[in-house]
């Protein structure tokens, strides 16, 4: 077949099932966006590449097959820099390719030149410059196999504008199912033996243990060994059903209520558990639990996590293994469960909080009651995230998405973008703070423009709130942290979306039940009191005695 450089990118994006790309042309790609045109794939503009970034990386987490994001040389490359690092750290898969001036000739000299490959070596699973027409089918099905490999993450592929006009004669690549190893019989034979020893195991699901595929494997774990689990906050929401198991999330490291059941834990099976994440709990020497690791690759030790056994291959497989070797054979700890109505109720209290501004535990509530169980509520960076953590309950899996492995300001609103695009027929909620909103807020006009119907509510506190609940209980004098805001409401309709703005606590439901039932893109601001932070977060857990 014969066609150019360009065509056969395309053709081989198209070959691994491609369908939407994210992002901003520019003069060095413009062979690359006239052959999208011409091919089946939707071209998705944005109005930043940080955002296509997120976006790209947020339908790779929530498919497991890469999201793809496109971008011109220089500036625009490097604006996928920190989406880059966040599908790097949280393990997203997704393929970024980047154009560049010609490499056979300088007819611009070092205009916008900039080494992009080597910017990206340190944030990628690999990245490479195509330097021949005739190797762009491998290439591409090289960094498909890359990016969607355990551990997940970004490729990145760079196509200078000559390559791309040159001739190329290479036939396509196929992609074929991908067996994953699995663990040994000795090892998976040995943490059965340790977890029938055990007298009170948990379990406890990690980012890794956090991917589509995994779903049912894992839910069905827990259903039949019975043994009550808890989660990381990017593990949160990994498996379906299994309610009267869950004992919560570990938003924080220590002293949260459910740490009284890590506590008295004796043995933790951590299954996927990334230390990019902040430590659920934190392991010392010789006291504590023993901790099982389940994993794709050995553990990273590290000095607050030090497994004491690991069975290392595909989780999906483990844990069906495990499954099938405890069925019925483990007897759930009764303390547990009255520990879990006692987090529970702690949890629970001023959900109900009728004062204004908000408290986080009432929004949370509410926010709850508005999204159907299969909804999406995609988290920024901010204060918020660990109060939906914590309280925020989820019984389908990949249904809140945070991220606590970058966590970077900035992607609520394209990764909710990303989710709505994927689900057209489910309730997706973007919950940005008033900081991180602004840092990528004029996607309003893509998601107008897709004419996607999608809640964006605006947490509003006029302030980097988590930043300054840091400095306050570091015993700062409180500074540089506050700022001013647009009008919210005339913002979202400069764009063409919808403005709302709470005056009292109990309009918050009504008004988010309008905006979902309405259609288009709604934003919603609400004022937030954030005293909650230190009264509980800080008061209330420090002065527990934990045991």
């Amino acid at each position: 077949m014969h066609s150019k450089g360009s065509d056969l990118l395309v053709a081989a994006l198209e070959n691994e099932g491609v369908q939407r790309i994210f992002g901003l042309p520019g003069e060095e790609n413009l062979a690359v966006v006239e052959s999208l045109r011409r091919s089946n794939i939707e071209l998705v503009l944005t109005r930043h590449e940080q955002a296509a970034s997120f976006m790209a990386a947020t339908q790779g987490r929530l498919t497991g097959l890469p999201g793809v994001c496109l971008s011109t040389l220089g500036p625009g490359a490097l604006n996928f820099t920190t989406g880059a690092a966040y599908a790097y750290l949280g393990a997203m898969p997704m393929i970024m390719i980047t154009g560049q001036k010609a490499i056979k000739s300088a007819r611009q000299a070092r205009f916008q030149l900039v080494d992009i490959v080597g910017s990206m070596r340190p944030i990628t699973k690999m990245t490479r410059q195509i330097v021949s027409a005739e190797a762009i089918a491998a290439m591409v099905r090289d960094a498909f196999r890359v990016a969607t490999e355990e551990r997940p993450g970004p490729v990145h592929l760079e196509l200078p504008e000559d390559i791309a006009a040159e001739e190329a004669t290479a036939s396509l690549i196929a992609p074929h199912p991908m067996a994953r190893p699995i663990a040994s019989s000795a090892a998976i034979k040995g943490a059965v033996e340790m977890i029938l020893a055990a007298r009170r195991p948990l379990i406890m699901i990690g980012a890794a243990g956090n991917r589509p595929r995994l779903v049912e494997a894992l839910s069905d774990f827990v259903h039949r060994t019975q043994i009550p689990f808890f989660n990381t906050q990017m593990g949160k929401g990994a498996v379906t059903g299994n309610s009267e198991l869950y004992l919560g999330t570990a938003a924080l490291s220590e002293r949260d209520y459910i740490h009284d059941a890590i506590e008295r834990a004796d043995l933790i099976i951590a299954i996927g558990h990334d230390t990019v994440e902040k430590p659920p709990f934190l392991m010392g020497s010789g006291s504590g639990p023993k901790v099982i690791y389940v994993g794709y690759v050995s553990a990273t030790v590290e000095q607050v996590f030090h497994p004491d056994a690991e069975v290392i291959g595909d989780i999906g497989t483990t844990v069906t293994a495990l499954a099938d070797a405890l069925h019925h054979r483990v007897q759930a700890a009764p303390e547990f469960f009255a520990l879990r109505e006692e987090i529970r109720a702690r949890i629970g209290e001023r959900a109900e909080d009728d004062r204004f501004p908000v408290i986080p535990q009432r929004l949370v509530h509410d926010v709850r009651k508005v999204v159907p169980e299969d909804g999406i509520v995609c988290l920024d960076n901010g204060m918020y995230k660990i109060w939906f953590a914590r309280n925020y309950r989820t019984t389908v899996a990949n249904t809140l998405l945070l991220d606590n492995a970058l966590a970077t300001m900035g992607a609520g609103l394209p990764s909710a973008i990303s989710a709505k695009c994927l689900n057209p027929n489910k309730r997706v909620l973007a919950v940005c703070g008033d900081g991180g909103f602004m840092m990528n807020s004029q996607e309003l006009e893509t998601a107008v423009r897709l004419k996607l119907d999608l809640v964006v509510l605006i947490i509003e506190d006029s302030a980097y709130g988590m930043i300054r609940w840091k400095q306050a209980v570091d015993h700062f004098a409180d500074f540089g942290m506050t700022f001013g805001n647009p009008d919210f409401v005339a913002y979202a309709k400069s764009y063409g979306a919808h403005g709302h703005r709470i005056a009292a606590t109990s309009e918050l439901i009504p008004t988010l039940e309008v905006a979902f039932a309405q259609g288009g893109v709604h934003l919603v601001a609400v004022p937030i009191d954030y005293s909650e932070n230190m009264r509980i977060l800080v008061e209330e857990l420090g002065n527990r005695s934990i045991g």
